[in-house]
This record gives C-alpha cells, sequence and structure tokens, in this order.
C-alpha cells in the first residue's frame, strides 16, 4: 500500500472536474436559451446561424421598406383619386358648356371659371403631394420621357403616315457609364423590320417598306430589339437592367404605314415632349440583398394641368367646349392609366411583403433549429451530470479514506 500517490482519489477528483464542467454548460445553456454561447461550442453551427441572422435582419429591414413603399403608392393614389374627380366634374362642365342654349358672356363664362379653379387645384395637388417629403406627382419620380413622331402621307405616296408616342426611360448604364437613349426610325425594302440599340445609345426601328404597323407592332420590335453593338459591355445586371428598359417600353398612336418609295420613315428622332417634366425613378430596396432582383423602380408621371394637356383649353364658348370634351377625356385616361400603374405596383407590393414574412419565419425556424437550447433534452443531460457530480463527490471522499489503512500495518 502507497500514500504518496491515491491513484482512485486522482481518478475520482478527474471525473469530478469533468462531470462539473458538463454541468456548468447544461447550466449556461439553460439559463441563456441557446445551445451555441462560444464557437468553441459548434464552431460550425455558429458560423451557419451568424449568416442567417444576417439575412433575417436584412429581410425585417426589407419588410418596413415594402411597407413603407405601399405607403408611398396608397398616397399617390389618393391624391389622384382627386384629380379624377375633378376631371370628371371639368367633363361635366364642357359638355354643359357645348350645348347651344348657353350664352357667352354670363353662361360660359361662370362654368369657364369653375374650370380654371379645379385647374388650379390640379396643380396644387400635383406640387403639394408628397411622402416624407419626396414630391410624388410634380414628376420628380419620372423616370420616363415621350418621344413623339409625327407626320401625314404626302397626297403621291412618297411619304410615310406617323402618328405615334413611345415613352421610354432616359438612360441606359453601358459599361458602368450613363447613356441617353433616343429613339430614330428608318425604313428597309426586302429586309424584315426591326429594332436596333447601338453604342451611342440610339434605338433605331427599321420598318418595311410599303407597309402598315400598329403600335403593338413596334413595341413588339422594341421589346425584341438587337442589342448586340452593346452587348460585350454590360455586365450581367446592366443586360438584365437593358432588357427590361426594352420590355417596358411603351407606344401609342395611330397605324404607322410606309410608302414604297420612302427609303428612310421620316429619318427623325422624333420631338421630346416638353410638358412632361422628368426626374429619376424611384428605387425600392425589397430584398436582403443588393442584387438587381431585390430592387424595384417605381415612376409615377407629371400630374400638372400641362403635362395632362388642359392647361389651355377653354369652354368660354361653344366651339371651345366642344374640343375640350376630348382633351379632358384623354386627361381622365392620363390619369386612369398612372392610377392602374400604382395599383398594379401596390400589389405586388404586398404579395411581396408576404414573401418577405414567410422567409423570415422559414429562416428563425432553421436558425432556432441550430441555436436555441432544447430544453427537455439538455435537462436530462443537466440532471445525469448533477448526479455524477455528487457520485464523484462521493467517491473522492470514500478514495481519501484508502489511505488511512496504512496506519493499521504501522501499529
Amino acid at each position: 500500500m502507497r500514500i504518496q500517490h491515491n491513484i482512485m482519489a486522482m481518478n475520482a477528483y478527474r471525473n469530478y472536474n469533468n462531470n462539473t464542467s458538463a454541468l456548468s454548460k447544461n447550466l449556461e445553456k439553460l439559463s441563456s436559451g441557446y445551445k451555441i454561447n462560444r464557437a468553441g461550442d459548434d464552431a460550425a453551427g455558429l458560423a451557419i446561424s451568424e449568416k442567417m441572422r444576417a439575412q433575417i435582419t436584412g429581410l425585417k429591414a426589407a419588410s418596413k421598406n415594402v411597407k413603407d413603399g405601399v405607403s408611398l403608392v396608397k398616397t399617390a393614389e389618393g391624391a389622384l383619386q382627386e384629380v379624377h374627380d375633378m376631371l370628371n366634374r371639368m367633363d361635366y362642365l364642357a359638355t354643359q358648356s357645348a350645348n347651344g342654349t348657353y350664352d357667352n358672356e354670363v353662361d360660359r363664362l361662370n362654368l369657364q371659371k369653375e374650370v380654371n379653379s379645379l385647374r388650379s387645384e390640379i396643380d396644387r395637388i400635383a406640387d403639394s403631394s408628397n411622402f416624407n417629403g419626396k414630391k410624388l406627382l410634380d414628376g420628380s419620380m419620372d423616370g420616363l420621357k415621350t418621344t413623339n413622331f409625327k407626320a401625314a402621307a404626302d397626297t403621291n405616296g412618297n411619304k410615310a403616315a406617323i402618328d405615334l408616342s413611345i415613352a421610354h426611360d432616359k438612360q441606359i448604364s453601358v459599361g458602368g457609364a450613363k447613356v441617353d437613349l433616343t429613339v430614330k426610325f428608318g425604313a428597309v425594302g426586302a429586309d424584315a423590320a426591326s429594332a436596333t440599340l447601338k453604342a451611342n445609345g440610339e434605338l433605331e426601328i427599321k420598318l418595311q417598306q410599303n407597309k402598315t404597323y400598329t403600335a403593338a407592332d413596334i413595341q413588339d420590335l422594341i421589346a425584341h430589339a438587337n442589342i448586340d453593338a452593346v452587348k460585350d459591355k454590360l455586365s450581367a445586371d446592366e443586360s438584365a437592367d437593358l432588357n427590361q428598359v426594352l420590355a417596358d417600353v411603351k407606344v401609342s398612336g395611330k397605324d404607322t404605314t410606309t410608302s414604297a418609295t420612302d427609303t428612310a420613315v421620316n429619318d427623325a428622332t422624333g420631338t421630346v415632349d416638353q410638358n412632361r417634366k422628368t426626374g429619376e425613378k424611384l428605387t425600392l430596396q425589397i430584398g436582403d440583398t443588393a442584387d438587381r432582383f431585390n430592387k424595384m423602380k417605381v415612376n409615377v408621371g407629371d400630374m400638372h394641368a400641362k403635362a395632362l394637356g388642359i392647361d389651355t383649353l377653354t369652354i368660354a364658348d361653344q366651339e371651345g367646349a366642344a374640343k375640350a370634351i376630348q382633351s379632358i377625356k384623354d386627361a381622365i385616361n392620363t390619369v386612369s392609366s398612372t392610377r392602374g400603374d400604382l395599383g398594379a405596383i401596390q400589389n405586388r407590393l404586398e404579395h411581396t411583403q408576404n414573401n418577405l414574412s414567410v422567409m423570415t419565419e422559414n429562416i428563425q425556424d432553421a436558425e432556432s433549429t441550430i441555436r436555441d437550447t432544447d430544453v427537455a433534452d439538455e435537462m436530462m443531460a443537466y440532471t445525469k451530470n448533477n448526479i455524477l457530480v455528487q457520485s464523484a463527490q462521493a467517491m473522492l471522499a470514500q478514495a481519501n479514506q484508502v489511505p488511512q489503512g496504512v496506519l493499521q500495518l504501522l501499529q
């Protein structure tokens, strides 16, 4: 028997330390609610969990952004509701004034006073409508410009007839640089009609001679335009953005008829509509990354009376009133189209909001599985380790008694 080293006590002490350490970790996990409290607990799990936490934080911020976007759209659409009501009242007044039973000097003059007042209020709403200081209806959010093409065919059929308006983005991004987007028409003989984007940002639309095209035909040509001249200079995001810009171009107006001898359909770049103020589209961040698919552009056109084409209309005489009716109806259609766009954006944002909520919930669930303590499982481990600690304490006490047996040999 030996008294210098008590191997049994050392063994019991080692097990006691191990059990105490395990019990300490059980208590930490139960008290914090996390089974990963430091990298040493699970290095890989910690890394995955932190990435998920960052994603969850981004999704929550994006969800708030989307709610703000919905509020902005509702604010703009609500203001346009009043514009619509005033335009309908102006239509009523113009139709009333067009009736021959009214006197110019008294009756129509009073009707004109109300029209003037309503027109001033439309301008006031366009100037004052804002969300968090961001003007909504004054054109500062209109990232489009409208190019008008208009020419009548001559009597000999040597000149094409064209009456179109093309609304398109002001600029495109090529190789990180902004390039002005312009539109030009041309004509071809036997070749098929086409649209080609040149390196200088000019979109040339070539139509076959002696053929008629609808606005929808030309819009389809633009949507499928050849972009080979700039393709090599585009990044992946720029390429996707450009395709979207071309797809979003809106062409409206009458059929375009080319002539057999027209070598270039007016060979013109058209005239830019100066009635519309143009600013930059509003970009909403609707996702947790900087990718283009997590950004959404919102544009709202200029809603001033001049942009709506009703700034100079008069119903002070019967002839003017008759002409004003169509101008007002065109303005109503413009406002209706803008409200329709805003309604579509609102519906999309509401679906985006639902998707973000579901993603946040599911990723939070996954992060919880990795990071959070399973209390039932941890309580079982705690109970086991608590008993082992007490057992190790008891056995250490017993092991410390063994060397005392040597005293019996010394008597």
